[in-house]
């Protein structure tokens, strides 16, 4: 039973090492600007409850807002604003 333990807690840290390494080689490119993000072109502007399982939503695109309605037994595009 042990050496089963073992064995987990050396995955778990080898693991959290390459997690770890991998968050750091991500930030160090971000720094370095070789992932430089582009400008966005969508984004949440609000969500509002309808009901527990809908929500309406509003999405930024390219500089128009559009309201889509989602949770339902389909997401439907209503239009745009």
């Amino acid at each position: 039973m042990d050496g089963g333990m073992g064995q987990w807690v050396t995955a778990a840290g080898a693991l959290a090492l390459v997690l770890g390494l991998l968050w750091l080689v991500a930030r160090l490119a971000r720094r370095g600007g070789l992932a430089v993000a582009g400008p966005r072109r969508m984004r949440v502007v609000e969500v509002t409850p309808i009901d527990s399982r809908r929500r309406a939503v509003i999405l930024r695109v390219d500089g128009r807002e559009a309201l889509v309605v989602t949770g339902g037994p389909q997401d439907s595009f209503l239009g745009w604003l």
